[in-house]
This record gives structure tokens, sequence and C-alpha cells, in this order.
């Protein structure tokens, strides 16, 4: 098969998306497919390689910025948008991004959404031209269900069908302005009915979503590459990588960690924060500094920001436990994952998708959401049985071997891709 996947980039450094998508074309060309990525909005960051080097960015966006504000971007000619595509100011605008304002963001996001409303035809051309220069796809999937406003005029005028996938569409939307968090809900409900697959990464995911736009969708797990992780044999240190804000509960972590420290007697273990900090990231993370500086611990906790894929792993290896206790409705989270990969066993908080992922793999200990307390008294349980770490460790290894890696992913991909294009 002939496999387009639009991936929709953050310009993050860490997008577990982004990497997903990349991971996921490698693995279906080794299956034998005609797979390709296409990165919308913004240029693809990862720690690996990309799979397709050369595809340009399409819907740049400082283009559609333009040409929705600007009637005279919409006509203006095609090397003047490839100036607005170059990736250094893409990229210098994604550092910016948490200076567009919300109104601003929730208007973009729908009229993405509803697409007919906005004056972007101009890109779907540079979009569709590019998609059949070398034969039209068999299937296209979008990598969200932000993407979703492309469905209809894809399928018209590609004559293929669309699938799409979630992946933490609800956070963003629940964070934008009224009317706009409305509107933009509403107009998804229509257009994942009009998809020819929809597929999540959890069972969690798939009953949210299900509730909120009445939609059915296949799971399929998130799975990552396996080659470079290693089973490590880190002693005293516990380990964070992910995004270095709030959501992700990097404040909550600092929080459990100063309890341990301060409250329960820990003397000597550290704490190791990884990942990437986007615009504006820095202040939240100047004041996580702070507040170590107050208990005395700052330079108990290391700071690792953009690390690469080598790094990463090496920075896994070296941990006895791993903890993002985010405190959103997360819909997988491939960091945990990766750490399972490497052996490290996990303490996550008893939601979201993180109960499907560690119990049935009995990697880790699950603790009440939201509470500092709980997380410390938990990392103190796997820190001090050696013993259990081993166990947990050498189980979430086994779990990612057997179906989180990317060779399963992409097989259950391949027989979703395969049913629609037969039909």
């Amino acid at each position: 098969m002939k496999i387009t996947i639009l991936t929709a980039g953050t310009g993050s450094y860490y997008c577990g998306a982004c990497m997903r998508d990349n991971a996921l074309v490698k693995a279906l060309r080794a299956l034998g497919h005609d797979a390709h990525l296409v990165p919308m909005y913004l240029p693809l960051q990862l720690d690996e390689e990309r799979a397709d080097v050369e595809t340009p960015v399409f819907f740049g966006g400082v283009n559609v910025w333009l040409q929705e504000k600007y009637r005279i971007f919409r006509k203006l000619p095609l090397w003047v948008d490839r100036l607005f595509n170059g990736r250094g100011l893409l990229r210098a605008v994604a550092k910016r991004s948490h200076m567009t304002s919300a109104k601003e963001q929730g208007e973009m996001t729908y009229l993405m959404l509803n697409f007919e409303e906005s004056h972007l035809g101009k890109e779907l051309d540079k979009l569709v031209e590019w998609l059949e220069r070398d034969g039209k796809p068999d299937v296209v999937v979008l990598s969200n269900a932000l993407l979703g406003g492309l469905t209809r005029e894809l399928k018209r005028r590609l004559g293929a069908p669309v699938v799409c996938t979630f992946q933490g569409e609800d956070s963003f939307l629940d964070g934008l302005p009224e009317p706009w968090k409305t509107r933009c809900w509403d107009e998804m409900r229509l257009r994942t009915k009009e998809c020819d697959a929809l597929i999540s990464p959890s069972q969690f995911f798939a009953s949210l979503m299900e509730e909120r736009l009445g939609v059915s969708s296949e799971v399929v797990p998130n799975g990552i590459d396996l080659e470079g992780y290693v089973v490590g044999s880190g002693e005293g240190k516990i380990g964070y990588f992910a995004r270095m804000y709030h959501n992700k509960g990097l404040g909550l972590l600092v929080d459990a960690f100063i309890h341990l420290r301060t409250k329960l007697g820990d003397k000597k273990t550290k704490l190791a924060v990884a990942g990437t900090m986007g615009g504006g990231d820095e202040e939240y993370v100047a004041g996580l500094k702070k507040r170590l500086v107050e208990h005395g611990l700052e330079d108990e906790v290391s700071w690792h920001a953009n690390v690469s894929r080598e790094e990463k792993a090496a920075f896994l290896e070296s941990l006895s436990v791993f903890s993002v206790p985010a405190i959103y409705p997360e819909g997988f989270g491939l960091y945990l994952v990766e750490a399972m990969a490497c052996g490290v066993p996990v303490v996550m908080p008893r939601a979201a998708a993180f109960t499907e992922i560690v119990e049935p793999a009995e990697c880790g200990i699950l603790v009440e959401p939201g509470n500092a307390e709980a997380l410390a008294n938990g990392l103190r349980t796997v820190l001090e049985d050696s013993s259990l770490r081993k166990s947990m460790g050498e189980k979430g290894r086994i779990a990612v071997e057997d179906r989180y890696h990317v060779g399963a992913m992409a097989r259950s991909f391949e027989q979703i891709l395969r049913k629609v294009v037969e039909q």
C-alpha cells in the first residue's frame, strides 16, 4: 500500500506523537509498504533520524496565519510561501508559540476543523499536488483529530480513504477560551464521523473520545523502536523524562522529592529531570528550582534539556525509578514505555491510560493522583526494595518487547489500513 501520514509538528524537540509517527513510517516500510511522513504546521524536531528528510512542511504556521488574516497573502506566488515555510523561521516561531493569544489559537483551530470556512485553499492545493506527484496514496492517515477538517476534501480530491488517530486532543481543546472550545468540539464531532476509521492509543482514550465525540475507535497501543534501549543498573536516582511543564506533573514530583528527603528520612536519593523546555517553560522551571533552594536541595537535582536519543537512553538506564505524574488525562505516555524498555520500575498515578499499561505488566506502583505524599511513599517503596525493583524492571522490559514495540504497532496499523482500503 501507498500510505501517507500527515503529522502535526509541534516544534517541540520531544513530541511523542511525532516520534510515534516517524517510527511507524519506518516500520511500515519494513513491512513492504510505500509509506511517507508529511509534516504539517512546523518542522519535526526528533531525537532520531527522520523517515523523510526532504519532505517539505505543508500548512506552515506562518503561511496559515498570514493567509487567514490578510487577503494579499492568499494570492502571492509559491516562492514567497516557501520563504515563510523556511525551517529556521518556523522553528523560531515555535519557540514563541506561547506568545500567540488564546483567542487566536481558538480561531485558527476552529478554521482548520471547519476548513470550508477558512481561506486556506491555496495550502490544500499545494498539499494535494504534492501527494499526487508520484501517484495518489491508497490511504491517508491524520496524526490527530485536529486535522479532521481536511478529511472531506482529501477524500474527494484523492479518492482515498482517510484514517484518523487520536493523540490527546482533549487537553488542548479544553484549554481554549469560549466560544472556541465548544465550537471546536462540535466541529470535531462532525469531522471524525467522516473518517473511514479511528484509532486510539489506549482503551482509556477510546472510551473518553466515545463519551465526548460519540464515535468508536480501535485501540492500537503506541510502540517504540527498541534499538539503543538496554536494561541499566541505576542506583539511588528518581527520573523524570517529558516536557518540563505543569500538566506533566513535574511540580508534583518535585514536591514528592522534597517530602521524601525532608519528611521520610531519605538522605541520599537524587532527582534527575530531562526532556524538552518549550516556550514559557523556563519561568515554570525557575519557580521549581527556587522551591528546591528553599529546602536546601538545589544540588540534589540535575536538569537535562533537549537531549539526543543516545543521551536519553543513557539517562533512563541510570535511573532506579521513573515517574511522570501527569495531572491531566494522558492518552498514553510514550515516555513510560521508554523507561520500561530500560528496565526501570515506574511509580505513576492510578489514572488515565497509566492503569492499563502498568497493572497488566506488573512493572511498577500506582498511587493516588495529585497527591505528593502518596507519590513520595510509592517512590520510597521501590527505592528501598532492590528485589522489587529488579522484578518490576524485568517485567516492564518484557511488556515492551511483547506489545509496546514499533513492530507490533505497525502490524496492527497495517490490518486496519488494509481493511479500509479493501472496503
